[in-house]
C-alpha cells in the first residue's frame, strides 16, 4: 500500500530537517524525487546519493523558491527530468523570532515570502502540470503554530495559519482536476534545525503531549507518503496535526 511507483515528486527544502526524511520516504515508495535546494548543496547531494544507492531516482535542483523566476524553472526542470509531475511538497521554511514590538518589518516579510509567498509560487507553476495530468497532489507542511498561535512567532504563526485559507483554495479550485490539497501540521520535531531549543522550552512541551516522546521527521514524512498515494485521493482541504496531541 501507499506505493508511488512512476510518480515524480519535488520537495521544497528537501535536503535538510524534515524534508530530508521527506525526500526519503516518497522514493522508498518509488517515487523519483526532485530535492529543492537554496545553499545547502552538499546535503542535497548526500541525500541524492543515498537514493540513488538504495536504487531510487533522484536530482537536485537549486533555487530560492521565494522567486518568482526560480520557482518556476525548479518545476520545469523536475518536469523535464521525470517526464511529469505528480508530487509537490512545500516544506521549505524558516523561522526569524522575536516579540512583536521588537520586530523589524524586515523580520515580518522576511518570513512571510518563504512560508508562504514561496509556497503560491511553487504551486501555481506545479498545478500547470498537474491540471493537464488530472492528477496531483499538494501537500503544504506548516506548524502547530499557525493553529493556535505562539509567543514570539507572530510572523511565523501568521505565515502558516495563511496555509490553512490557500490550501482549502487550491483544493476547491483543483478537486475537478483530481489534485488534491492538504497541510500537515507538525508539532515539535527534533531535527539538527531544532536541538538548540532551549531545554525548558522542550520540557514544558513534553508536559502537554499525549504520548511520551517528542516528533521525530519520519512522523511527518509517513504523513506526505499516505497523502501522496492513491489511496488517499478523497482527502483533500484538510489540516492534519501530526503533534502527538500538542495542539488539544
Amino acid at each position: 500500500m501507499f506505493e508511488l511507483t512512476d510518480k515524480a515528486a519535488l520537495v521544497t527544502g528537501g535536503s535538510r530537517g524534515i524534508g530530508r526524511e521527506i525526500s526519503k520516504q516518497l522514493a522508498r515508495a518509488g517515487a523519483a524525487v526532485a530535492i529543492n535546494y537554496n545553499q545547502s548543496r552538499e546535503h542535497a547531494l548526500e541525500i541524492q546519493r543515498d537514493i540513488e544507492a538504495s536504487g531510487g531516482k533522484a536530482i537536485i535542483t537549486q533555487g530560492d523558491v521565494r522567486l518568482p523566476e526560480d520557482a518556476e524553472r525548479i518545476v520545469l526542470e523536475t518536469n523535464r527530468a521525470f517526464g511529469r509531475l505528480d508530487i509537490l511538497v512545500n516544506n521549505a521554511g524558516f523561522n526569524r523570532d522575536t516579540l512583536i514590538l521588537r520586530m523589524s518589518v524586515d523580520d515580518w516579510d522576511e518570513v512571510m515570502a518563504l512560508n508562504l509567498r514561496a509556497v503560491f509560487l511553487v504551486t501555481k507553476a506545479a498545478l500547470k502540470y498537474m491540471m493537464k495530468q488530472r492528477w496531483g497532489r499538494v501537500i503544504n507542511i506548516g506548524s502547530v503554530s499557525g493553529l493556535a498561535g505562539n509567543a514570539g512567532q507572530a510572523n511565523y504563526a501568521a505565515a502558516k495559519s495563511g496555509l490553512i485559507g490557500f490550501t482549502r483554495a487550491v483544493a476547491r479550485e483543483m478537486g475537478s482536476r483530481n489534485v488534491t490539497a492538504n497541510l500537515i501540521m507538525p508539532g515539535l520535531i527534533i531535527t539538527e534545525l531544532t536541538k538548540d531549543i532551549r531545554q525548558e522550552i522542550v520540557e514544558a512541551v513534553k508536559q502537554r503531549l499525549l504520548v511520551d516522546r517528542l516528533g521525530r521527521p519520519e512522523d511527518i514524512a509517513a504523513t506526505v507518503r499516505f497523502l501522496a498515494a492513491e489511496e488517499a485521493g478523497y482527502i483533500t482541504g484538510h489540516v492534519i496535526p501530526v503533534d502527538g496531541g500538542l495542539g488539544l
